[in-house]
């Protein structure tokens, strides 16, 4: 895996964007020699061409991007897979239009345009199928074998069995609690741990994943010495689970790992760093979005009785409380009937000015006065409502961990899993917040920003 970002991509993922950036070019610069009746040298060379090729190819990789196809590369069926390409080639040409609209000179001719976006539909879905089909199998991809069946192995198990694209394949396990030949998520438990060094000669494993209960009595030290020595890689499986999820395994954090940890808290200079460019964001999207906040601010005065701003307490950073700032999308008299209820999807309360305010994220926008007022920061988890922060803390160990960074308007754990209506989803959502605090950068954050509008343009969670 390659590290974008402070983001881990699965090496096939990333062979197979560049192999489609050049795909995707060759075609256009071929439709040149097919169908231009000047000389293509010259166009390509002189007048601009290679110049006016790129914003098309970038925005077909952006629209790949946008509907799943680098998250997703092994499991749509051809006919999809031509129509989703199809919708990623038909963004290019809104694109052009707009560049022709700004500047002739800067569109490709329209007989280029339609030849080198027949010739990319075809060649890039040729291209995807026979990616699944072979070359994914091929390129970068690492055999695990798995010493131990702990929480964080079967998460990364699981993972695997339903991304063929990450490049990793599961050889088995080595463990004692389960007999031998049983399958786990599709892969084999091929015998005790004493048998380990012989398991590890017959699989011939790229890199071996411990996950046994703790370190000490019951692990194969000599062995896994043995291993090490001879040269393969070896892991603990809660840093594997982490680096490939992108999330900390809750049920694997222990307190000497916190105690012994040099990431429990971000540095203070990089706090401050993240509170410099934080105002500056709110600064600018401020002055770019005002007509949307005053439109937004009328419009939900004139649909319905009540205060434009909804106010409510959320705990900030070292569980200090502040005010957090949203144009009403409930309706005025909602927690007076039901009481005090957490979000949920497709929530009653809404009004119907509400949920497109909600589903453009518009309701969002008055939280820009928190961050300038130095209550939250652009990128953070997300605040939690005070009453539901003392619940969650009580029944999820190191839940005041999220408080250690401010909270952010748009955070790691809001692009990577939808609101949490039950325990088991706030978990997730701590999983993904103690990660982020680890990892905490501005390249992230930038990531973290860049992803945000995307989920702001396509309208659905991510998966």
């Amino acid at each position: 895996m390659i590290e974008v970002f402070r983001v881990f991509l699965p090496t096939p993922v990333l062979i197979l964007l560049i192999s489609e950036s050049l795909l995707l070019g060759s075609c256009y610069v071929l439709a040149a020699f097919l169908v231009l009746e000047v000389d293509p040298t010259v166009f390509l060379l002189y007048d601009g061409g290679f110049a006016r090729v790129l914003p098309v190819v970038l925005t077909i990789l952006f629209g790949l991007h946008l509907f799943d196809l680098y998250t997703d590369v092994a499991r749509r069926t051809r006919v999809t897979l031509v129509l989703e390409i199809g919708r990623a080639i038909g963004l290019a040409f809104i694109v052009e239009a707009l560049l022709s609209w700004a500047n002739r000179n800067w569109m490709l001719p329209p007989r280029l345009m339609i030849a080198g976006s027949a010739l990319s539909l075809a060649c890039v879905a040729a291209w995807r199928v026979l990616y699944a089909n072979v070359a994914l199998r091929m390129f970068g991809t690492q055999r695990l074998l798995f010493v131990g069946l702990s929480p964080a192995v079967a998460e990364i198990a699981a993972y695997l069995e339903s991304r063929p694209e990450a490049g990793l394949a599961n050889l088995g396990y080595a463990d004692d609690d389960h007999p031998t030949g049983q399958m786990l998520h599709a892969a084999p438990v091929l015998g005790p741990l004493s048998q380990l060094r012989r398991i590890a000669a017959e699989t011939k494993p790229d890199r071996i994943v411990v996950g046994l209960p703790e370190r000490g009595a019951g692990w194969p030290v000599q062995d896994l010495l043995e291993l090490k020595f001879a040269g393969i890689p070896i892991e603990e499986a809660a840093a594997a689970s982490e680096l490939l999820r992108g999330r900390v395994c809750s049920r694997e954090v222990r307190p000497w790992r916190l105690v012994l940890s040099s990431a429990l808290r971000p540095p203070r200079r990089l706090l401050m760093l993240q509170s410099v460019y934080s105002t500056g964001i709110a600064l600018l999207a401020m002055l770019v979005t005002l007509p949307l906040m005053l439109l937004s601010a009328l419009a939900v005065k004139l649909t319905s009785r009540g205060p434009v701003l909804h106010r409510q307490t959320r705990v900030g950073v070292n569980g200090k409380t502040f005010v957090l700032l949203k144009f009403r999308s409930v309706q005025a008299e909602a927690e007076a009937k039901r009481g005090r209820t957490a979000a949920v999807k497709d929530d009653p309360r809404l009004t119907p000015l509400g949920r497109w305010l909600r589903a453009f994220r518009l309701d969002e926008l008055p939280q820009l006065f928190n961050v300038l007022r130095g209550d939250m920061s652009i990128v953070g988890p997300r605040p939690e409502r005070l009453e539901f922060a003392e619940v969650l803390a009580e029944q999820i160990p190191y839940y005041h961990q999220r408080h250690l960074v401010k909270p952010g308007v748009t955070g790691w754990a809001q692009i990577k899993c939808p609101h949490g209506e039950t325990l088991e989803d706030s978990v997730v959502q701590l999983e993904y917040d103690l990660y982020y605090i680890k990892h905490l950068s501005l390249a992230l954050d930038l990531y973290i920003l860049l992803r945000t509008l995307e989920k702001m343009l396509r309208l659905r969670e991510e998966q």
